[in-house]
């Protein structure tokens, strides 16, 4: 079992920067591909990014050159570094574990934290 815990999110005006963490408890959270989801009322959780245990990064199109995704391993953390925030980058951003290479399907993932908000104001 692993339990993630997401921060770091907040409100920002469009065009701003936020860093958001991923803290897993699981000591062998090396060994596993983490990936960042978003929700919007009404709309399904989609992938945003992803990490694999090895430092590859993956990117869904619309934050390519925006965000960043890294892991720093000693700390059991993942950080996904947004800028140049766009008003429709709003939604909770949920990390998410699994083994195995990163998928950008919601389902592929077996540990989820709870959320976190990210607001941009226009």
């Amino acid at each position: 079992q692993v339990q993630l815990v997401e921060s770091g999110g907040g409100l920002v005006q469009a065009g701003g920067s936020l860093r958001l963490s991923c803290a897993a408890s699981e000591g062998t959270f090396s060994s596993y591909s983490i990936g960042w989801f978003r929700h919007t009322p009404g709309k399904e959780r989609k992938f945003v990014a992803a990490i694999s245990w090895s430092g590859d990064p993956y990117y869904t199109d619309s934050v390519k050159g925006r965000f960043t995704v890294s892991r720093d391993n000693a700390e059991n953390t993942v950080h996904l570094q947004m800028n140049s925030l766009k008003p429709e980058d709003t939604a909770i951003y949920y990390c998410a574990a699994k083994t195995g290479l990163p998928q950008n399907r919601v389902d592929d993932y077996d540990w989820w934290g709870q959320g976190t908000q990210v607001t941009v104001s226009s």
